[in-house]
């Protein structure tokens, strides 16, 4: 093994600082002469994009974070996390930036996808399972974003104000699990927290994390987070990412010269780079662990495991195939799903199922039609065709016709070469009449149809930032007559200023002829009425839910609304998808025949969803955040920055607790989730430690039951009035009786008070299937 200290000894100063800045946009640089290899980091908390985007090297995609939490279950993020693992050893990367542990403190925040949760210990808990399997194949995690980045607005410059106890009992609760349970990193935020910029907030990042905590990994800023040359540096910080305006390399070395930064501060980040060198295999080969890991299996299992099933009217669900000749498949979202989120989270998975495509794989005796209903899409989706893209002598085929990346460019070519791309595709329509195109992305394009120019143009306004560019890209579209049958050849050429090429968002979108806003959904209600069954998929858009920007509603996009209530009202037995990662409004959700709720589903999500439907499996998820009737009703909503600040003025009441505390009750509790069987809760004993839980399966299928427990202060206004205190999975046949135990940790009955005090008296324990479904009580004293 190699010794750390040998070879610090061997490092100048200007080596030593060299491993604590990006040498480019995601890589730390080698030092041959003592065997250290370049260190390579890539997003990844649903899928491990590489050093690039690039479509010709895809990457399998995992449901969205707050899908796996929605599992409820420690062991499947373990699994995922392994699948991820692995994923990155075949891409060459030795640290994955995730998980992330920022709480879902309002539903308006734009990357909540992106997050578990809005408890904590759920959170942590199914961060624990994710670093875990992660970091078995030899791979760092970085646990982001430490700390109050729970929110978009504003976030490279706000100041978050958290008073000392909720930032121990709430924000800062799920990274010390992490890191009690031996993460190798930490991500620093943009934001400031209680006055300085996390980057160089010595308090959380050395007084805390370090030292309290004992954390022995590294912090690495956010992109670009990083500003300061000796505030960074006295502030915990230990890796400054990337290379783009970092101010580090030489104005580091100055300052340690100078005397602003002591020499032994660097000693102590260059050995924490060394020690996570050593950890992933830096420093030589790591132990073949062999790729046991069916991606697309992980990816089913974890999307079935996560939908929950919300609204279930006289069993509406699961659908008898054998009784059904016709079914209706209904909303944009149906043909055109969204499988992950926008902005960090996004790869390029090797396929992506529909719930169109699902169901009519699983339902090939039925007459499964599909109407649009609805289009709430801002931009027109990619075209469904084989495409090549040609990038100088590289060439490769995408399907749909779209191609994103950022860093390394496909085919390992070099961005200071590249000046162009081009798409090209013959599509032959099925119907003909106008047919739109459209050009989207950013940069100078032309585009060609049968040999004629159609539009010619550039799509990047003055004084916009790449960053911004690729969140928020621009749109041209032109229509053209087309004969059903008639194959066009179409081509989009897009030219790249050199050295631009580190970055690219191009789409070839299409839309074949359709009705108009109001025939379309006629025609939805028209299909559903002479249908068994009508699905409605619904959900919120790449231009609502994104990394970037938080959200400005909870309500679905464009005529969403209008149509469930259509369709609803042409056929009983409706059934609504919710394709969304964090909560939307359901005004019609009392007059569907069910409701499931399948986050941002991953590549595997239509042949899930079918499974789902049909009873070939259970939906397993229960809900980890709550699901407002009315945006009124949420405790914390808004995110509106009053003179650069953002206050967290509710304290530990987020989320349920706020809700419990209003005294408001919601659409659908923390924890809630139907499933397919019954379950009568037996009998429940406490103490101090556990709870132990016997429970039967009265149904009539096998299943799965999350037990949670939920623990009470009695008389105590300054807590909440109940919380979260531990969980667990327990499956069944029918008639079978099982027993689970479930531990209550010591934090189960402390608060902060300038450190953890056990709080002594009565408390109430709760078996429950939800927040609001309490099941057992039991009382304890603690002494």
């Amino acid at each position: 093994m190699v010794e750390i200290e040998h070879v610090l000894k061997q490092l100048d100063l200007e080596d030593k600082v060299s491993l604590l800045a990006g040498q480019d946009f995601w890589s730390l640089p080698a030092i041959e002469r003592v065997g250290l290899r370049s260190l390579v980091m890539s997003d990844g908390p649903i899928g491990v994009r590489g050093t690039g985007w690039a479509p010709d090297d895809p990457s399998i995609a995992l449901p969205s974070p707050t899908a796996l939490a929605a599992a409820w279950d420690p062991e499947l993020a373990e699994t995922a996390g392994r699948l991820l693992g692995q994923e990155s050893r075949r891409k060459g990367v030795h640290v994955l930036l995730g998980p992330t542990v920022n709480l879902q403190r309002t539903p308006l925040g734009g990357r909540h996808f992106e997050c578990y949760s809005e408890d904590p210990l759920l959170s942590g808990e199914i961060a624990v399972g994710f670093v875990r399997g992660v970091q078995a194949h030899g791979v760092g995690t970085t646990t982001k974003h430490l700390v109050g980045n729970d929110f978009e607005t504003d976030r490279m410059e706000v100041d978050v104000r958290i008073d000392e106890r909720t930032l121990r009992e709430i924000y800062l609760a799920p990274f010390e699990r992490v890191v009690e349970a031996g993460g190798w990193g930490v991500m620093s935020a943009y934001n400031g927290v209680n006055g300085s910029p996390m980057a160089s907030n010595g308090r959380l990042q050395d007084e805390i994390l370090k030292g309290e905590w004992g954390f022995d990994g590294v912090v690495v800023s956010d992109w670009r987070a990083a500003r300061s040359t000796v505030g960074a540096a006295l502030g915990g910080l230990d890796i400054a990412m990337p290379q783009l305006e970092n101010p580090w390399g030489a104005a580091l070395v100055s300052a340690v010269r100078s005397g602003e930064v002591p020499e032994e501060v660097i000693d102590d980040k260059v050995r924490r780079v060394l020690r996570l060198a050593r950890r992933v295999g830096a420093f030589g080969d790591l132990p073949e662990i062999p790729d046991t890991l069916d991606g697309d299996r992980v990816a089913h299992e974890v999307a079935t495991r996560s939908f929950v099933l919300a609204r279930n009217e006289n069993y509406t669900l699961p659908l008898e195939a054998a009784g059904l000749t016709r079914v209706a498949v209904i909303g944009a979202l149906a043909m055109d799903a969204r499988v992950l989120g926008g902005g960090s989270a996004q790869v390029s998975p090797p396929h992506a199922i529909s719930p169109l495509e699902g169901l009519a794989r699983a339902l090939s005796g039925v007459d499964v039609e599909y109407a649009i209903g609805a289009d709430p899409r801002p931009f027109l989706p990619a075209l469904h065709s084989p495409t090549r893209v040609i990038i100088d002598d590289h060439t490769f085929t995408v399907d749909p016709a779209a191609v994103r990346w950022i860093g390394s460019l496909p085919g390992g070519l070099d961005k200071d070469e590249v000046e162009g791309l081009r798409l090209v595709t013959t599509y032959t329509p099925d119907e003909g009449g106008e047919h739109t195109f459209a050009v989207s992305g950013f940069g100078t394009f032309k585009l060609s149809i049968n040999g004629e120019i159609r539009y010619e143009g550039t799509l990047h306004p003055a004084g916009t930032g790449r960053a911004d560019l690729l969140l928020s890209p621009r749109e041209q579209r032109v229509c053209v007559e087309l004969t059903a049958g008639e194959p066009v050849e179409i081509i989009l050429e897009q030219t790249i200023a050199r050295g631009a090429a580190h970055s690219v968002a191009t789409t070839l979108g299409h839309r074949p002829p359709a009705p108009d806003e109001d025939g379309m959904i006629e025609e939805a209600a028209a299909l559903a009425r002479e249908s068994d069954v009508a699905v409605v998929v619904v959900g919120t858009t790449e231009q609502v839910e994104s990394e970037g920007f938080d959200r400005t509603s909870l309500a679905l996009p464009g005529r969403q609304d209008e149509l469930v209530s259509r369709v609803a009202a042409a056929n009983p037995r409706t059934i609504v998808v919710v394709n969304a990662g964090s909560p939307v409004l359901m005004p019609w959700s009392s007059s569907v025949a069910a409701v499931l709720l399948t986050w941002f589903p991953g590549q595997e999500g239509g042949a899930a969803l079918a499974d789902v439907l049909l009873g070939v499996t259970e939906p397993g998820g229960r809900l980890p955040t709550t699901w407002p009737r009315a945006e009124a009703d949420c405790p914390v909503f808004e995110i509106k920055p009053k003179d650069g600040v953002v206050a967290y003025d509710e304290g530990v009441f987020v989320g349920y607790r706020g809700w419990l505390r209003s005294g408001k009750t919601p659409l659908y509790a923390f924890g809630h989730g139907l499933g397919y069987t019954s379950w009568h809760y037996e009998e429940m004993a406490v103490n101090a430690t556990e709870a132990v839980v016997t429970l039967t399966n009265t149904g009539a299928r096998s299943g799965r039951e999350i037990v949670q427990v939920y623990v009470s202060a009695l008389d105590d206004p300054s807590r909440p009035v109940r919380w979260l205190a531990g969980f667990a999975n327990v499956e069944a046949h029918p008639g079978e009786t099982v027993t689970v135990r479930i531990s209550l940790p010591p934090r189960t009955f402390q608060v902060w008070n300038e450190g953890w005090q056990t709080i002594p008296g009565a408390y109430t324990v709760a078996a429950a299937h939800a927040l609001d479904d309490l099941r057992l009580e039991a009382t304890l004293t603690i002494s």
